[in-house]
């Protein structure tokens, strides 16, 4: 246990082993004084019987707590996360600030304390993000279908080229996915190499600038929402009119 103390990095471990140290050292001192009452002849078996019901009667009356203290030595020895990860418990995420007995304390996104009893993080989905090597990235862009089919076709691989030119990436794939209402989609799938979201929103940054600065150039509109009214006047044919007085960004 001392050697377990001294290379531990943080308090929260050097407290868990703490603990650890402390209920073994109980366990043996009952152990010892069991063994010494035996050997110096005192009958022992209404005292063991009398522990074993006290023992039970505690644990009824403190199964919470004990369910806690269980679940500690879960994600001490598990190794689930630690203090600094970031991680998602169920819909509520964090950066860990302290490991205890009975709760997990996290530090929101937000700024305020999330406070988890260590049962309620066992029993839970935990995501940590902190242990990710690389994140996958999906988005999706439309272009208008007064787009050319022959510009169309090398849009796939305008998107392949422009992200296998920013670094720590790794293109997956770019397609034509789908006719939509008023715009002509393209999926985008590539990888960050890392698992820092900070650095994922720099890449998709520098990547969505360089969209746009390569469909600048070859003359591609990305898609607003649009819609066409169909005017009939008495004795004329129906006039199309263009509604963009409610358009917005994809």
């Amino acid at each position: 246990m001392k050697c377990w103390e001294k290379k531990s990095k943080d308090s929260d471990t050097s407290a868990a082993i703490k603990w650890i140290s402390l209920v073994l050292k109980i366990a043996v001192w009952v152990v010892a004084v069991i063994l010494f009452l035996e050997n110096t002849g005192a009958h022992i078996n209404s005292l063991v019987a009398g522990l074993g019901i006290g023992g039970i009667a505690i644990a009824f009356a403190a199964q919470a707590l004990l369910e806690d203290f269980f679940s500690f030595f879960s994600i001490f020895f598990d190794k689930l996360f630690e203090i600094g990860d970031f991680i998602t418990v169920g819909e509520y995420s964090g950066t860990v600030e302290h490991i205890g007995i009975k709760t997990i304390r996290l530090r929101s996104i937000t700024g305020e304390q999330l406070v988890f009893s260590n049962k309620d993080i066992t029993n839970s989905r935990v995501r940590n993000y902190k242990r990710m090597e690389k994140r996958r990235v999906l988005f999706t862009i439309g272009v208008t279908y007064g787009t050319p089919l022959p510009i169309l076709k090398e849009i796939p691989g305008i998107l392949r080229s422009i992200i296998e030119s920013v670094p720590e990436t790794a293109f997956d794939r770019a397609h034509f996915s789908a006719f939509a209402d008023y715009s002509q989609n393209f999926e985008v799938v590539y990888y960050v190499l890392s698992g820092d979201y900070g650095k994922f929103m720099d890449i998709q940054q520098e990547i969505n600038y360089k969209i746009r600065e390569a469909f600048d150039t070859r003359g591609i509109s990305f898609a607003l929402p649009t819609q066409t009214l169909y005017l009939r006047r008495h004795g004329s044919a129906e006039l199309p009119v263009e509604d963009s007085a409610s358009q917005m960004q994809q």
